[in-house]
């Protein structure tokens, strides 16, 4: 073996170990063993950064643009009740997720229906307190899935179906994969839900699992040009906020305790919510719902260009043992106070007579410019801005979920490619103001980027070095006589080759050994290279297998070792039946 793809060998058996037994970000890991194969000249310049210019890429950058748009907007809370609904069990969850995942995949490119549901399941099961690593991980999984069942589902299918035709002269019909790719795909969603409860950890972050969270007091007003009035707490979705409750509704001057979820809601019914900070952001984006306190439509500024902030009560605070009324906050600091936290316990009063006391935790709807001034002021103790809470422009969720319309069914009719719509997709969005520039270089996840651009790097060496070629030569070599041994060694090496580098590089490296195959037994390429298609897309033993992996894998919370739990069980069955099933679909005879 030539040294250069011994320092290959060596440099990916050492990333592989490193992400599977330890917490290193995919992007430092990556990104390191990248660095090492350059300098030992193993790859040039131009392969080890052709990463980062690929289309893929950028496709996902953009992506995210259009996502931060259907979040600024409030389009995403449309689309989990709509799409999604309220699931009874984490089973029935996975299938509302798993289902239209594997149809749309099965006709589009996979990678924008994966960007544009991760941020709508997240705050999906956090709505409903799923825990969102055991729905991410089979969102990633369906759409892998789904694109195993047409000619289009994924790139992999389209670049061997180029290699049939120039090999045979013909090619793949557009549902001909469907013979072998739908019983795959329902087969493989079987075991998900089946078993995804056990297959799957339950990653919570350290923040999900706090046993005393700093509580407040958030009084809301119905609006009565909004779409609540008429509606019953339940209805309006209200009764299963993540970490907070309706305490009391006012109604008239009466209040009305022990709220009923039946009951209805009227316009301006004054709520009172007690819950955590979180929950306080996702009740802002409730449409129909504003803040009680008149005090925010008096601050110089936009609601769109505020965001919430939480300071501490310092005992130098000019304003501690005032009320925030007669101490005139708003005036003196550009800020509203929305809600009070103290010692844990409920602010029994109207805001704008809250007493403020040294130690008090206020909740500010203000400019970001007051976290930098206050910062250092004696006023206040731990000032911090709370990340992704500007008050959403709840008028504009049509015209993102139209421009999300476009895009997909631009893509779909073959008007532009899916680099070109994501491009334009994220353009309208920022010029029709749906989202900021600031919000929207917040949504890019710049780590994962990292980590697709050096993955596909160290692709680049693992084929260019002809350590690729060998694994694959060697292992079919193993297989020994008959069709059944040839397929699954084809099947194996495929799927060993995709977990490491694109599925499409190990698809191009494979072919040629199942065609090889194929002439050495006088029989027919087809089921050789059917069998090739099938296991480059089944990259499911990795989070570098495949980029839909890797956009999982951060807001996931997983580790490396959780791929494989669930990947090994279901690749063994796909492979099982694809063995199976591909003779007797396409016969070896010639």
């Amino acid at each position: 073996m030539p040294v250069h793809a011994l320092i290959t060998l060596a440099v990916l058996t050492t990333v592989l170990i490193t992400l599977a037994a330890t917490a290193l970000g995919a992007d430092l890991v990556l990104m390191a063993g990248l660095v090492v194969l350059l300098v030992c000249d193993v790859v040039t310049p131009a392969q080890a950064l052709s990463g980062f210019a690929n289309p893929g890429v950028v496709t996902i950058a953009a992506l995210y643009i259009v996502v931060a748009g259907l979040r600024d907007t409030g389009a995403t809370e449309l689309l989990i009740g709509r799409v999604l609904g309220r699931p009874r069990s984490i089973r029935q969850a996975q299938a509302r997720v798993m289902l239209p995942t594997t149809v749309m995949s099965a006709f589009l490119n996979n990678t924008p229906v994966v960007a544009a549901l991760i941020p709508v399941i997240r705050d999906w099961a956090r709505k409903y307190r799923l825990p969102v690593s055991q729905l991410l991980m089979p969102l990633s999984f369906a759409a892998i899935l789904g694109g195993t069942c047409t000619l289009i589902g994924t790139s992999t299918n389209l670049v061997i179906d180029s290699l049939l035709v120039r090999r045979t002269g013909h090619g793949l019909g557009m549902f001909e994969l469907a013979w072998i790719g739908l019983p795959i795909a329902l087969a493989g969603l079987a075991l998900i839900i089946g078993a995804g409860r056990w297959l799957i950890p339950d990653r919570r972050t350290p923040a999900a699992q706090l046993d005393n969270p700093r509580e407040y007091s958030v009084e809301m007003i119905v609006a009565a040009d909004g779409p609540l009035p008429g509606q019953t707490i339940e209805q309006a979705g209200l009764r299963h906020l993540p970490g907070m409750f309706l305490a009391e509704i006012e109604r008239d001057g009466a209040l009305l305790p022990a709220v009923s979820p039946r009951q209805p809601l009227a316009a301006d019914d004054r709520l009172v919510f007690v819950g955590i900070v979180d929950s306080v952001v996702d009740l802002q984006r409730i449409r129909g719902l504003r803040p009680a306190t008149e005090q925010i439509f008096k601050l110089d500024s936009p609601r769109r260009a505020r965001v919430l902030i939480e300071a501490v009560v310092s005992p130098s605070c000019p304003l501690a043992g005032r009320s925030i009324r007669d101490g005139g906050f708003r005036t003196r600091y550009n800020a509203v106070v929305l809600a009070v936290a103290r010692d844990g316990e409920r602010v029994r009063a109207k805001i704008g007579d809250i007493v403020l006391r040294p130690g008090d935790t206020l909740l500010l709807e203000a400019r970001p410019a007051f976290v930098a001034q206050q910062r250092h002021s004696r006023d206040f103790f731990l000032v911090s801005q709370i990340e992704d809470s500007q008050p959403p422009q709840h008028q504009k969720a049509t015209i993102a979920l139209a421009i999300l319309a476009a895009l997909v069914l631009s893509v779909a009719l073959g008007v532009i490619d899916i680099l070109q719509a994501s491009l334009l997709g994220a353009g309208a969005i920022l010029l029709s103001r749906c989202s900021t520039p600031e919000a929207a270089r917040r949504a890019i996840d710049w780590p994962l980027l990292v980590a697709i651009g050096a993955a596909i790097g160290i692709g680049e060496a693992v084929q260019n070095t002809g350590l690729a070629a060998g694994l694959a030569e060697a292992l079919t070599t193993l297989a020994g006589p008959g069709l059944h041994a040839a397929l699954i060694a084809l099947f194996v090496t495929t799927v060993m080759i995709s977990a490491v580098i694109t599925n499409n590089a190990a698809a191009v490296i494979v072919f040629p050994v199942a065609a090889s195959l194929a002439h050495d037994a006088g029989a027919s390429i087809w089921p050789y290279a059917i069998t090739v298609i099938i296991g480059a897309s089944a990259s499911f033993l990795t989070p570098i297998g495949y980029q839909t992996n890797l956009m999982v894998y951060g807001p996931g919370g997983y580790r490396f070792t959780d791929f494989l739990r669930l990947g090994g069980p279901l690749t063994l069955l796909i492979g099982a039946l694809t063995v199976t099933l591909v003779p007797l679909i396409w016969p070896p005879g010639v």
